[in-house]
């Protein structure tokens, strides 16, 4: 019984932490600042790119963007995606440590599609 109320607990606090999760990336208006011309930059491998991506997204690795940034232009406005958001967190606040001020973390980038594609209807 002990062992059952430990992995309600566990699955209860993995579910609000989703909730507050999808709360702060999906639905604070990145659909509105794809709108306005933020560029949607996947962090995830080019292997993993290659499987499917958010069309028109730019596409460089966490593991090369410390070398790669200077490949963006710290003027506009960027929002990191991944496979589950980790890493696109991550890559925020690196971005962020290299002074670009206008970074935003999407999470995962079939969620986003997916907020996306509701948003146009």
């Amino acid at each position: 019984m002990k062992n059952a109320v430990i992995f309600l607990g566990i699955v209860l606090t993995v579910y609000i932490i989703y909730r507050i999760y999808k709360f702060q990336t999906l639905d604070n208006g990145l659909d509105q600042l794809i709108k306005n011309g933020a560029v949607i930059l996947d962090v995830r491998t080019e292997k993993e790119f290659s499987t499917g991506h958010i069309p028109g997204s730019r596409n460089i690795s966490l593991g090369t963007i410390r070398e790669r940034y200077i490949e963006l232009d710290p003027d506009k406005t960027y929002i990191t995606v991944c496979s589950h958001g980790l890493r696109s967190v991550k890559a925020e606040s690196i971005l962020k440590e290299r002074g670009f001020k206008n970074v935003y973390n999407g999470g995962a980038w079939s969620d986003l599609m997916n907020t996306i594609g509701n948003s146009k209807d």
